[in-house]
């Protein structure tokens, strides 16, 4: 593994630190001084013999409890490797975005999560993830209940051919619930939750698809929270919709943080600074820098990033 220039997770005493190399315990007064730009590692070198990059990770990380632990992981699309070496945790009821250009791997990672990738029969991995402590990837894993722990957004709202009522009990009727109040129950508190109940609550009854594309996403952020998942995973979840809904989901993100810890892909850097409290950039299949979104916009540590959330490439 690459060394890591800060480490995210401090030493627990039940189990083995996330980051053994350069560890830093939770306790330990002042934040460290950051490197000098000069000294930190560089991307083009790790891309030019096709290794891993040190990923920089912000002293900041230290304080926050992590939910999610990503651990070294690697993946490959048959002979092509799409994700080189990354480890970082995700922290525990807070926004993290990862961003950076096209086919950089975002998406990829993300999807990692909740295995969906498993779905590609050219995908292999290595390294591990981590949720609450447990692996992801253990061979014990239950899939379909881990995929109940992690809700997910994708990048286009894709509702049921079902009423609106329907869409957002689906995670109860699958797991055999029939109460009536209890479907109902839920349903309000996630439409509520999602910012949806004033307007869909006349038209419980109506078809999913005959609301906007807004409300849709609205709608499917109300059926991922119904099953009061621990994570959210949102890939690009405002790139389809108006700068009004994109507004009205933003507003949501910043509702549902706190009660669950929620990691976001997004193209757009403006709303990454506007509704993450910590940003990733990741570019070519490396995790380049990792800390709270204010200094990766503001006083970046690698150039490459600076380079990016400047318009330099992209």
């Amino acid at each position: 593994m690459p060394e890591t220039l800060h480490a995210a997770i401090p030493e627990n005493e039940d189990r083995e630190p996330f980051m053994t190399e350069n560890t830093m315990p939770r306790a330990s007064g002042d934040l460290p001084e950051l490197p000098a730009r000069e000294d930190l590692p560089s991307v083009a070198d790790a891309l030019r013999e096709e290794t891993s990059f040190a990923t920089v990770v912000h002293p900041e990380l230290i304080q926050e409890e992590a939910l999610v632990e990503i651990e070294r992981f690697s993946l490959w699309y048959g002979a092509k490797r799409a994700l080189w070496d990354i480890s970082m945790a995700i922290p525990k009821g807070k926004v993290t975005a990862l961003i950076g250009p096209s086919g950089c791997g975002k998406s990829t990672l993300l999807r990692s999560v909740n295995r969906m990738n498993d779905l590609i029969d050219t995908v292999r991995i290595d390294g591990d993830m981590r949720l609450d402590g447990e692996s992801i990837y253990g061979r014990n894993v239950d899939v379909i209940e881990l995929r109940k722990r992690m809700g997910m957004v994708f990048q286009k709202p894709n509702p049921f051919p079902m009423s609106i009522f329907e869409n957002v009990v689906y995670p109860l009727r699958i797991e055999g619930v029939k109460d009536k109040k209890i479907l109902r129950s839920v349903a309000e508190r996630s439409l509520r939750g999602a910012a949806l109940w004033e307007e869909a609550e006349p038209r419980l009854r109506e078809s999913a698809l005959g609301l906007s594309g807004g409300q849709q996403q609205r709608l499917c952020i109300a059926r991922a929270v119904a099953g009061e998942p621990e994570v959210l995973l949102m890939d690009e979840p405002c790139s389809a919709l108006d700068p009004v809904a994109t507004s009205k989901i933003e507003d949501l993100i910043e509702e549902l943080k706190g009660d669950y810890t929620i990691l976001m892909v997004t193209h757009n850097m403006q709303q990454a600074a506007r509704v993450s409290e910590y940003t990733a950039f990741m570019y070519l299949g490396r995790l380049v820098e990792y800390g709270p979104t204010d200094r990766i916009f503001t006083q970046p540590l690698c150039s490459e990033t600076e380079d990016y959330i400047t318009g330099r490439f992209g």
